[in-house]
C-alpha cells in the first residue's frame, strides 16, 4: 500500500490552484447519461473517484474522449449496457447517482448499493422516497436497488425530504428531468455542487429553477441535447489548503476559487486569528501568530461543512485555550481520525457529538492511518505542522478527492513524498 512521508515544521509559501469540485464532478458525469448528444465538460479533476466513474460509463457504452487536461467529451446517445458494473459501483459512494439518471432516461435501473468512505451510516431512504413519489416501484435487497416504472407511469411530483440530503436532492433532480409534469423538492439541500449540477443540466436543455434554495422546481422535458460546461472549483479542497496554512503557518494565494462559497470556512479561520483577503477568484491567507480557540458546529450549507470538520480540528489542536467542535451531520465522524491525532499529542475529549479540544504547543510526528477521505487530509495537515516525521497510511482514501496533492504541497515548500510499498 502506498503512503505519504511528511517532515513537518516548514511554513507554506506561494500559490496553489484549486481543481474542479469532486462533489460536482461525481454528479455531473452520471448526469451525462441523460443527454442524447455530446457533453463537453471542463475542469474535471483527475482523482480516483472520477476515474472509477469514467470506467463505469465506458463499460456502459458511453463514448469518452479526453481533449486535454481536465477536458472530456462524453456521448451517451447510444449506450449498450444499462446495468453498471457492480464491482465498480461498490468502490465509491456517488455511484448511486446512476439510479436517478437511468430511471429518468430508461424508466428502469438496476444499481448495486454504493461503497465509499465508511465514517458513518449513510442510508439512501430519502432517495428511495423520492423515486417512489415519482411513480417508480422500488425493490431493495442487501446488495442492489431495482427501480421500475410503476403501474401509473413515471411523473412529476411534490416531495418533501424528511432531512436535508445532498445525495437525495441530486438524485431526484436527475430522475425528474425527463419525466412529464412538474416536480417540486421541499427541504432541498443548498450546496454549491447542487447548483452546479442544475446549471449543467439547464445548459443541456433541462428546466430547473431554485437550485441553491430550499425549494427546487423541475419541469420535465422530452430530451436533453449536448453542450459545453465547466465544473466549479472545489470548495473543500480550497478549505483544506486554507486550514493547512492556518495550522502550519505561511502566506499562500489560493487561486481558482469562488470566495462566496468559502465564507463559512474563512469566517472561522479569521475568528481563529489568520488574515484572509478575498479577491474575485482567489483568497490570500496569511498566518499572524498563535491561533485562537473557537467553537464550530457543522451544518448543511451555508453552514460550516462536515467535510471540513477534521481539518479545522487540527487547527484547534494547535490553538490557545479550549475549542469545541460539534458534528451535526455524521455524529460518528470523530472516531477514526481523533485517535490518530491523539497519538501525535493532541488533547481531544469526545462526548456524544461534541469534541472538546485543548490546544497544545506542538504535535509530534507518528505513523497514522487515514480512515476516510477528509480524515486523511486532516492527518496530512497535522503531519505538516508536527515536529519530526509523520507517515500517513491508507492514502487511497485521500486520492479519492485531492488532485496532485503531493505536487501542490511540494510547490508550497512542504516536505512530503509518496512512497509505494
Amino acid at each position: 500500500m502506498a503512503k505519504y512521508e511528511i517532515i513537518g515544521g516548514t511554513p507554506l509559501e506561494g500559490s496553489v490552484t484549486i481543481s474542479g469540485a469532486k462533489n460536482a464532478a461525481v454528479a455531473i458525469l452520471p448526469a451525462a447519461l441523460l443527454v442524447e448528444g455530446v457533453c463537453r465538460v471542463e475542469n474535471v479533476p483527475d482523482i480516483s473517484d472520477v476515474r472509477i466513474l469514467l470506467e463505469i460509463l465506458r463499460d456502459m457504452g458511453v463514448r469518452i474522449q479526453e481533449e486535454g487536461p481536465g477536458v472530456l467529451r462524453l456521448d451517451a446517445t447510444h449506450i449498450t449496457n444499462r446495468c453498471p458494473n457492480p464491482e465498480l459501483v461498490r468502490k465509491m459512494r456517488a455511484s448511486y447517482y446512476l439510479m436517478g439518471a437511468l430511471l429518468s432516461r430508461f424508466h428502469q435501473a438496476d444499481v448495486a448499493l454504493p461503497g465509499g468512505c465508511n465514517f458513518a451510516s449513510r442510508p439512501i431512504d430519502q432517495h428511495v422516497k423520492g423515486f417512489a413519489a415519482l411513480g417508480a416501484d422500488v425493490e431493495e435487497t442487501d446488495d442492489y436497488v431495482y427501480l421500475r416504472e410503476g403501474p401509473d407511469g413515471l411523473h412529476g411530483s411534490r416531495i418533501t425530504l424528511d432531512v436535508v440530503s445532498v445525495g437525495a436532492t441530486i438524485n431526484i433532480i436527475m430522475a425528474a428531468c425527463l419525466l412529464p409534469g412538474q416536480t417540486i423538492i421541499y427541504n432541498a439541500a443548498r450546496e454549491p455542487h447542487i447548483v452546479d449540477l442544475a446549471n449543467f443540466l439547464n445548459t443541456m436543455g433541462a428546466r430547473i429553477s431554485g437550485a441553491g434554495t430550499e425549494v427546487v422546481k423541475i419541469w420535465g422535458v422530452e430530451r436533453l441535447r449536448g453542450g459545453s460546461y465547466a465544473i466549479i472549483p472545489d470548495q473543500i479542497e480550497a478549505g483544506t489548503y486554507l486550514a493547512a496554512v492556518a495550522a502550519v503557518g505561511g502566506n499562500v494565494l489560493v487561486q481558482n476559487v469562488i470566495p462566496k462559497h468559502m465564507d463559512c470556512i474563512t469566517s472561522k479561520l479569521q475568528e481563529m486569528g489568520v488574515s484572509i483577503i478575498n479577491y474575485d477568484d482567489a483568497i490570500r491567507i496569511r498566518s499572524t501568530g498563535k491561533l485562537h480557540h473557537t467553537t464550530v458546529k457543522t451544518r448543511p450549507y451555508p453552514g460550516f461543512p462536515t467535510d471540513m470538520q477534521a481539518q479545522i480540528c487540527v487547527c484547534m489542536t494547535l490553538a490557545s485555550g479550549i475549542s469545541r467542535l460539534t458534528e451535526n451531520v455524521y455524529e460518528t465522524r470523530f472516531f477514526g481520525y481523533c485517535t490518530e491525532l491523539q497519538s501525535m499529542g493532541a488533547n481531544i475529549l469526545i462526548t456524544g457529538k461534541t469534541a472538546t479540544v485543548t490546544g497544545t504547543k506542538q504535535l509530534k510526528g507518528a505513523t497514522v492511518c487515514a480512515h476516510d477521505l477528509r480524515a486523511g487530509a486532516a492527518l496530512i495537515i497535522a503531519g505538516l505542522a508536527a515536529q519530526g516525521t509523520t507517515v500517513v497510511e491508507n492514502i487511497h482514501f485521500v486520492e479519492r478527492g485531492y488532485e496532485r496533492l503531493v505536487e501542490k504541497l511540494t510547490a508550497l515548500g512542504a516536505n512530503i513524498r509518496r512512497i509505494d510499498d
